[in-house]
Formats: structure tokens, sequence, C-alpha cells
């Protein structure tokens, strides 16, 4: 910037020019910055809908800026500038808690945040955050109000979509769990007779049978049991997947654990002439599992392990417990003592391209050399799910043709609360009740599938009991009443009224209070034992029921009256 001064002589002629020449460029450049900063503030204001308002206390007077008109939808011309005028165009619903809101801003609040609707002249709805800041004299006073309104429509339209699409996930899930529920139900029925009529002719109650016969029993048995099995992953796993499994935790023996796995494929591996190594530690100490877990989850390995090994193989089953030095590798973030249980075979091995791919649920490696084996391809899966939930983590290392390692690495530290609660230990001294005691007990069968009732009633009558059949909880309570049993058999899921309303009713008659009920059902979802037990259950069985199973409870119960 250039200033400069003439002279000039009494004649006006021109003598001398004095001239100062200023560097501004800091100044420019500050202008340039500060008119950059103001440009991207409309930017900003206008992208997010932001209006700016100011309300004048003294004169009773709103100030809005452009945005603020195009927000509310209205032209200059059509606003007052007075209070009333925009309390107007707020929604009738919202206007008592927005005068609210400003009481408690103008009584002593330097801020004050409020969230209201509008309707524009179009009567379109939308939806306002307002924030409102208050500038004071020097005496206290409050000056004017400052503040910003900013359209949220869309986001508030986001999160009531949001909302929506989680209500149609809650009932999907419902639906899942009643869908699953339903088909345990329909599956397992029918499998109860089929074990059940296979464990009576086994046991050759209505007559001898030739040993052809008994391996044809014995067949029907093994596949029933597989199927269960399959039943038993499917459910287990989609209960895991919804958060619906808990652990129930005791203090366990590692060494039995892992000696009572193996008992389950020491046959198989027989057949395959398949060795079995075992490599535990001496004096491990015991740890704080869900014991029936950590062996389906061993089973499971084990079984894999067999399937994939060929005649003659190999297979090691070997414990590790770590102490944890500060060195050592953590599992899943835990500080603590591990236990690592490794099942290792000398089987097809896997390709490392595969291995991610190996604990999807319902996937099967691909492979020519396995195509040929069965399964579904959920116990791994079943596998890496159950161990999670114990806070550890699988490990598996493999090689096409020379075999594989599969690790389940477990922290010993509280991941889970011990079970308050643990199955009642049933009597191994009496196998049945002498059928030629006096006076039999009397149990009642509360039972509406027909297959069912001929299997319950054959098999107990042959035991020396007395039966009465109702087929549906409203005629057991009447039946409970007339008859007086010594034990009720309650299914859960009958007609016209279930079986835990029936539990539920029949405790509630006094001299039905104490007799011992146990509940059978084919609902295998988490929390069936708890509600049972809830409702008045002294004890619960999930079909396909083992008979001989169901005489232990029958006998147990019935020596304790």
């Amino acid at each position: 910037m250039s200033y400069s001064y003439k002279q000039r002589n009494l004649q006006g002629e021109l003598v001398r020019a004095v001239g100062v020449n200023l560097d501004i460029s800091d100044r420019k450049n500050t202008e340039l910055a500060l008119q950059d900063l103001s440009d991207r503030l409309e930017f900003a204001l206008k992208g997010a809908n932001i209006g700016i308002w100011e309300y004048q206390i003294n004169e009773g007077r709103l100030i809005w800026d452009e945005r603020m008109f195009r927000l509310y939808g209205v032209s200059s011309e059509e606003f007052s500038g007075k209070y009333e005028d925009w309390l107007l165009r707020v929604h009738p619903d919202d206007r008592d808690w927005v005068q609210q809101a400003e009481r408690q801003a103008y009584q002593g609040s330097r801020e004050c945040c409020v969230e209201f609707r509008i309707i524009r002249p179009d009567g379109a709805i939308r939806f306002i955050d307002s924030y409102a800041f208050n500038q004071y004299n020097a005496q206290g006073e409050i000056l004017k109000t400052v503040g910003l309104n900013i359209d949220i429509t869309d986001r508030k339209q986001a999160e009531a979509q949001l909302q929506r699409i989680n209500e149609e996930l809650i009932k999907a899930t419902r639906l899942k769990d009643e869908f699953l529920a339903n088909m345990s139900h329909e599956l397992r029925t029918p499998l109860n007779a089929i074990l059940g009529m296979t464990e009576i002719l086994q046991e050759e109650i209505f007559g001898d049978l030739n040993d052809r016969q008994l391996q044809s029993l014995q067949t029907i048995e093994k596949s029933s049991n597989h199927l269960l099995e399959l039943i038993n992953d499917i459910l287990d796993v989609a209960k895991i997947e919804a958060g619906q499994i808990k652990l129930s935790c005791q203090l366990s023996n590692v060494e039995a654990l892992c000696q009572s796995s193996l008992v389950f494929i020491k046959q198989q591996a027989f057949s395959k002439n398949i060795q079995l190594e075992t490599k535990i530690p001496p004096h491990l100490p015991p740890i704080t599992i869900d014991e029936r877990r950590i062996r389906q989850v061993l089973i499971n390995l084990l079984n894999n392990a067999v399937k994939f090994t060929p005649n003659g193989g190999k297979i090691s089953l070997q414990v590790n417990y770590i102490k944890f030095s500060g060195q050592a590798e953590i599992v899943q973030g835990a500080a603590c003592d591990t236990l690592e249980i490794s099942v290792i075979d000398t089987g097809i091995g896997i390709a490392p391209d595969q291995i991610q791919r190996l604990f999807q649920p319902f996937v099967q490696v691909e492979s020519a050399l396995n195509r040929s084996y069965n399964g579904t391809g959920l116990g791994l899966a079943l596998v890496k799910r159950l161990v999670e939930l114990h806070g550890g983590e699988v490990r598996l290392t493999s090689e096409l043709g020379v075999g594989s390692c599969f690790t389940i690495a477990i922290p010993i530290s509280p991941f889970c609360d011990l079970s308050v609660e643990s199955e009642p230990v049933l009597s191994d001294r009496l196998e049945e009740i002498d059928p030629v005691i006096a006076d039999a007990p009397l149990i009642l069968l509360a039972e509406d599938n027909e297959e069912n009732v001929n299997l319950f009633a054959d098999y107990l009558s042959l035991k020396g009991y007395r039966l009465v059949v109702a087929h549906n909880g409203q005629m057991a309570i009447d039946l409970a009443q007339r008859a007086h049993p010594d034990l009720i058999l309650m299914d859960i899921q009958m007609p016209e009224m279930d079986g835990l309303e029936a539990i539920q009713r029949i405790r509630q008659i006094p001299e039905l209070a104490d007799t011992p009920i146990i509940a059978l059902t084919a609902l295998a979802m988490a929390g069936d034992r708890d509600q049972c037990i809830e409702m008045g259950a002294n004890d619960y069985l999930s079909k396909p029921v083992s008979l001989k199973q169901l005489i232990k409870k029958i006998n147990n119960y019935l020596i304790k009256q």
C-alpha cells in the first residue's frame, strides 16, 4: 500500500513529492484467511441445515438469517419477527416443553438445548435441535439470546428406520426361536418313540430275539442317535449365536474328562486299527469349566480325527498346563494360567486356504479327499463357539497328507460363575422297582402323542407301575385331584393347556403340593429346564427320553417319599 504527499511553491508549481510504501501482505493474508474461514462456515451452515437467530430482549424481536427462513419454509415478508409468530410454527404437542426450557434458561442457565418439531406452511413436519446462549451486561442482566436451529429430520428418520429394523430383527429372532422349538418338538417326539421301542425290544421284554434281530435293532438305535446328534448340533449352534447358552461351571478333573471323552471313540478307532495315545501330566489341578460342553468339544474333535485318519493311523490326546509368567502368550487377553488340550492325528490334513472356512457353520472343506465323508459341517463351528464362550480359542496347524493338530486353549480364570445347582445324583443300586410290591405306585402320565403314550404305558407297566393317562393339561389336573398319583410325568407341549400351566395349577392344590413332577419335553431351548423348575417341577428330561434313565429318576423320587 502506498501513501504520497506533493509539495508546491507559491506559484503552484510542484517542488517535490514525498511518499510512504507500507507492506500489508500480512494484513491481506489475514483478510483472505478470514474470508476463507467465513466461506467455509457459510458452506458448513448451509450443508448442515443450520440457521442462526438472535432474540433482542428489550425490543422483543427475533432476528433470523436467511437459512432460518429456508429451514422454516417462509420468506422474510411472511415472518413478523415476533416471538408469538415463531411459537405458532412449533408443533402444538411440543410447545409446552419448549416454553419450559426457555423459562429455565432465563432463570439463570447460560445455555439451553431443546428438541422439537415445527410445521412448515406446506404441512411438512421437520425435527429441530435448538441451542441458545444468553449474553449478559455488566450488571448480570440478559441483553440478548443467540441461538442455532439445526434440522435433524434426516437423523430422526434414520433412527426411526433403525428402530423398525431392530423391532423386525427381534421379531425374526423370536420367530426363529419358536421355529427351532417347534422343529425340536416335531423331530424329537417321533425319535422318542423309535429309541424307546428299540430299547424295550433290546431288553427282550416282549420275548427273545435272535442275533440278526438284535443287530437290526442296534442299527436302528445307532442311526436314531446319529439323527439326534445332528438335531442337537443345529440347535446348539443356533442357541449360541442367539446368546441363549449359559455355561454351567464346576470344578472338573481334567484327566477324567479326557479319558471319558476317549471312551466315545475307542470302538471306532479299534475298528480302523487306529492307535490311541494320551499324554496327560500327573497331578493336574481341578479347573472351573462347563464339563459337559468341553466334553462335547473333545468328542467332536476326536470323532473328526477318527473319521479323517486312514486305517492304521495314530491319534494323540495331549494336555499342557501352562503357568503364566508374564512372558507366556496371553489367551484372549487373559493374563493367567492356560490349559491346552490338543488332538493330533495322522489324517488327510487340510489345505492352508481352507482353514478359515473350516469353522463356519454348515461348511465342509471341499476336497476330493474328503467328499466321501459324511457330516453337516456343524461340529467345528460348535467347537469354536463353545471354546470362545469359555474365554478361550481354537488353534489349528495342518499339512495335507500328513495330519492335523487342533488345540483348544482355555484360560484358568473365573470366566463363569460356579453353578449353584447340579444334576441330582441318581441311585445306581436299583435298575427297576420290584413289580411284586403290593399296591404298586401310581403314575400319572400327561402326554398327547399316542405313540409315546403306548411306549411309556408298555414300559412302565412292565416295570411294575400302575398308570393313568391324561391327554392335555386340564385333564392332568382333574385326574391328579381324583387319583392322587405317587408321581406325575408331565409333557410340556400339549393342546388346550400346556404342561407349564398345568404344573403351576397342580402346585396350588394343597394335597398335590408335594407330589413329585418330572417334566418331559421335546423343547430343547435355553432356559427350558429353569422354566419347568420355576413353575414347580421337581425334575426335567429332554426327549428322546432314555427309559432306563426315566426309571432311575422315578425310583429316586419314590424312594424319597
